[in-house]
């Protein structure tokens, strides 16, 4: 039997992995691992144990993708949200976002630019962008770090520059921001 990944939508967090073997235990299938947007299995799922895991996490806020296109920007989304949060090894985080992307879809970044433009109606530059902010503001809610020190983290020449950025995004300053606290943040599968 050849191993299957099913692609799932909206999988950004561990709490989303440990939701999604739950239901795998439940439902009484085999998996190898889970992870952001993948479930491993050892070999294809019958019809049966397909259909109880699309409407298991349909109920719980997944999409399980099936087709080709979606899977790729699934895939993409998931490895800009690593980017994006610094989840990756030092050396990946010194290529560039496109290079990057590419090395790991398998496919040339032009054509994910564009079937990722064309589904989603923004770039994945953009969305790059929109995932950092994200990652900013749980920052600052964190208050642990100054502006200067989540610029660093999150690779920006300058806390100018993210603030403009944030500024951008959010239509607040950071400061701003701060101040009003979790009330603007959004789940990442929001973005």
């Amino acid at each position: 039997m050849d191993a299957t990944i099913v692609v799932v939508k909206n999988m950004v967090c561990q709490r989303c992995v440990m939701a999604v073997e739950a239901i795998l235990a439940t439902g009484g299938i085999a998996f190898n691992k889970v992870t952001f947007g993948e479930i491993h299995l050892p070999g294809p799922l019958s019809d049966e144990k397909k259909a109880y895991l699309k409407t298991s996490l349909y109920n719980i806020g997944f999409e399980m993708i099936d087709n080709h296109a979606g899977s790729l920007i699934e895939r993409i989304k998931q490895l800009v949200i690593k980017r994006a949060r610094n989840e990756v090894a030092d050396a990946e985080r010194k290529v560039k976002l496109s290079q990057y992307i590419s090395d790991k879809v398998h496919h040339e970044y032009t054509y994910l630019s564009s079937l990722f433009s064309a589904v989603e109606g923004r770039t994945i530059e953009n969305y790059f962008i929109e995932q950092r902010i994200e990652k900013a503001k749980e920052l600052l809610i964190y208050d642990q770090l100054t502006l200067s020190e989540i610029a660093f983290t999150l690779e920006y020449s300058s806390a100018a520059h993210l603030s403009s950025q944030f500024k951008k995004i959010t239509g607040l300053t950071p400061t701003y921001f701060k101040e009003i606290g979790i009330s603007k943040r959004r789940g990442l599968d929001k973005v």
